[in-house]
């Protein structure tokens, strides 16, 4: 049983806590992107040129029309999953921007991209958690662009689910709405904390989903990408990101979990959560 006063915030475990046995059930890296260059052309005309060894990516970024991030280059060590088939989640951490983190779901059978930027932002502001996310697309250079592109999805909201993260680590997450998502740790050095925080899910294809929380209580936020095509057995791969115990120096690590639907909660039409969005465009004529 957890020592921690689930009212008190300030006892609650730092990030760089939780990381010591997390990552057991993580799926081990993949190098079938090495040898290979994937650029990537966002809607503005931003580029970003990647390639990729066994366990490092080198990328140059080139920013098109309005985009005020400045060119650079780098070399970053990297970890790949390969999701499905042609589907891959590489992570990497910046050395040159510490604060922020990038993680890319690219989909080499669609020639498209998704890119997730996790910034932590210099000092907290009110009404913002202090690690925000930054969601782009892009198509892949040569690719020939099929389907539809990523896009935010209600098909979470109502669900509740399982995870598992090690023999120690276990949460459960009710997706509540477009925003909001409920967690509650079952087992672990958390067990018996549990909290609503804000929360961002995109489909990438049917059934697999890009799943990304921002906490209010630590510094910290998460991206993962899960199959819940067997709902019996979800496979989930992602990373924590956020500041240490001092609040100062920036922590990265990946994890995976196996998961499972326990239930799903059907509202009545009019107060079904998916609908908020549509009702409220509604009502303002939008």
């Amino acid at each position: 049983m957890t020592t921690m006063n689930p009212a008190d915030t300030s006892t609650w475990l730092p990030l760089d806590g939780l990381a010591p046995g997390f990552d057991a059930n993580k799926a081990p890296h993949t190098t079938a992107l090495s040898g290979r260059e994937i650029n990537v052309t966002a809607p503005n005309g931003t580029r970003i040129a990647h390639r990729f060894a066994d366990d490092e990516v080198t990328w140059t970024y080139t920013p098109g029309e309005g985009d005020p991030t400045e060119a650079a280059t780098d070399t970053d060590a990297y970890e790949a999953v390969e999701v499905d088939q042609d589907l891959f989640y590489v992570q990497f951490h910046h050395r040159y921007l510490p604060n922020e983190a990038v993680s890319l779901v690219i989909d080499l059978r669609a020639g498209r991209v998704l890119s997730i930027i996790s910034e932590i932002l210099p000092t907290a502001e009110p009404g913002r958690t202090r690690v925000v996310h930054h969601f782009g697309t892009a198509t892949i250079d040569g690719a020939e662009v099929t389907g539809d592109e990523p896009h935010p999805t209600t098909a979470l909201i109502g669900r509740r689910v399982e995870w598992v993260y090690s023999t120690e680590h276990a949460y459960e997450h009710v997706y509540l709405s477009e925003r909001w998502y409920s967690w509650q740790c079952l087992a672990g050095p958390e067990r018996g904390l549990a909290d609503t925080d804000e929360n961002s899910v995109w489909e990438i294809r049917p059934g697999i989903y890009v799943f990304a929380w921002r906490e209010k209580v630590i510094p910290c936020a998460s991206v993962t990408i899960a199959d819940h095509r067997d709902v019996t057995r979800i496979r989930s791969h992602g990373v924590l990101f956020g500041l240490d115990e001092t609040g100062e120096v920036p922590t990265h690590f990946t994890f995976g979990a196996w998961g499972r639907l326990i239930s799903v909660t059907h509202h009545a039409p009019e107060l079904e959560p998916a609908n908020f969005g549509a009702q409220d465009a509604a009502g303002t004529g939008a």
